[in-house]
C-alpha cells in the first residue's frame, strides 16, 4: 500500500468509526456564540463577553474602524465597537475572527501548510466579500443572504483540511509530505468539513459551501453564499482550472452582470480593504 493510500485508509477508517478527532471551535468564539443565542443579551453584556480576550478585543476594533465597514467616525472603545457592528452581525464576526486560532501546527511542514492555507482562505474571503459588495445593488439580489454570513462561510470553507493535517502531524515521519497531504484533501476535506460543522451547530447553507464549493457541477437555484465563495476562490486561483467555467456561471445566474467589474479599481479597492480586516 502507498503512504497516501495509507493515509486515506487511516482517515477513513476513523471517520467510519467516528473515533476522528475534529477541531473544536475556540473558547471565545462558543462564548459569543452562546452568549448571542441568548434573548437575555444586550450590547453591554456582549462587550463583557468580548473583552475576556484581548486578540478578539483588538480585532473587533479593527473591523469597526476598518475602511471595509466605511465608517469615517472612529470608534475609541470596544463598547462602541460591538455597537457598530451589532449584535446580530457580532455572533458571526467574532467566529469568522477566532478562527486564525485554529490554524496552527508545531511540525514544521504541517505549519507551513497552515499558513499557506490561511493565508489563501482569507484571499478567497477577500474577494468573497468584495463581490457581495457589488452584489448589495443588485435588484434581483437574495435579500436572505448577508455580509456575515458571507464572510464566516468563507473562512470556514476549507475547514476539513484541520483534522488531515492534525493526523499527519500525528504520525509526522510518514505523512507530513505535502504530495500525501494534498491527495487526502482533496479526497476527504469536504466530507470531514461537513462533520466539523454539524458538530459545531452551523446552518446548512454555510455546511452547503464546506460540502460542494470544489464541484462547479452542484448549483444552487437561488444565489446563495455556495456561489460568492466559489467565485471567491476562482478569483483566488484556487478553484484548478475551473476559474472561466465559473466566471460564467456567475453571469448566467445574474450574480455578477458585468465581469469587467471584477478587474476595476473600485474592486480591488474593497477587496483590499476587506482582506486588511484579517491581516
Amino acid at each position: 500500500m502507498s503512504t497516501e493510500n495509507a493515509l486515506l485508509t487511516i482517515l477513513t477508517e476513523k471517520i467510519n468509526n467516528d473515533t476522528l478527532v475534529l477541531p473544536t471551535l475556540p473558547a471565545i468564539a462558543l462564548k459569543v456564540r452562546k452568549a448571542a443565542d441568548d434573548p437575555e443579551t444586550n450590547l453591554n453584556k456582549m462587550g463583557e463577553v468580548i473583552g475576556q480576550d484581548p486578540a478578539l478585543t483588538a480585532r473587533i476594533m479593527k473591523i469597526a474602524n476598518s475602511a471595509y465597514l466605511g465608517r469615517s467616525v472612529k470608534v475609541d472603545t470596544l463598547q462602541q465597537a460591538v455597537t457598530r457592528i451589532g449584535l446580530r452581525q457580532i455572533k458571526n464576526i467574532a467566529t469568522a475572527l477566532a478562527m486564525e486560532q485554529l490554524f496552527v501546527s508545531k511540525n514544521d511542514v504541517v505549519k507551513s501548510y497552515l499558513d499557506k492555507l490561511w493565508s489563501r482562505t482569507v484571499d478567497i474571503a477577500a474577494n468573497a466579500m468584495a463581490v457581495y459588495a457589488f452584489y448589495k445593488e443588485n435588484p434581483k439580489k437574495n435579500k436572505l443572504l448577508n455580509m456575515d454570513s458571507l464572510t464566516l462561510a468563507a473562512l470556514v470553507h476549507n475547514i476539513g483540511v484541520l483534522p488531515i493535517l492534525s493526523e499527519a502531524e500525528r504520525h509526522e515521519e510518514v505523512f507530513a509530505n505535502p504530495t500525501f497531504l494534498n491527495v487526502a484533501i482533496q479526497k476527504l476535506s469536504s466530507r470531514l468539513g461537513s462533520a466539523i460543522l454539524n458538530e459545531w451547530g452551523f446552518s446548512e447553507e454555510i455546511i452547503e459551501v464546506v460540502e460542494h464549493w470544489r464541484n462547479i457541477k452542484y448549483q444552487t437555484k437561488e444565489h446563495s453564499y455556495l456561489d460568492f465563495v466559489r467565485l471567491g476562490a476562482a478569483l483566488a486561483g484556487s478553484i484548478g482550472s475551473h476559474k472561466d467555467d465559473v466566471l460564467n456561471i456567475i453571469q448566467q445566474k445574474g450574480i455578477v452582470q458585468d465581469l469587467s467589474a471584477l478587474s476595476s479599481d473600485e474592486f480591488a479597492e474593497i477587496r483590499d480593504n476587506a482582506k486588511s480586516v484579517f491581516s
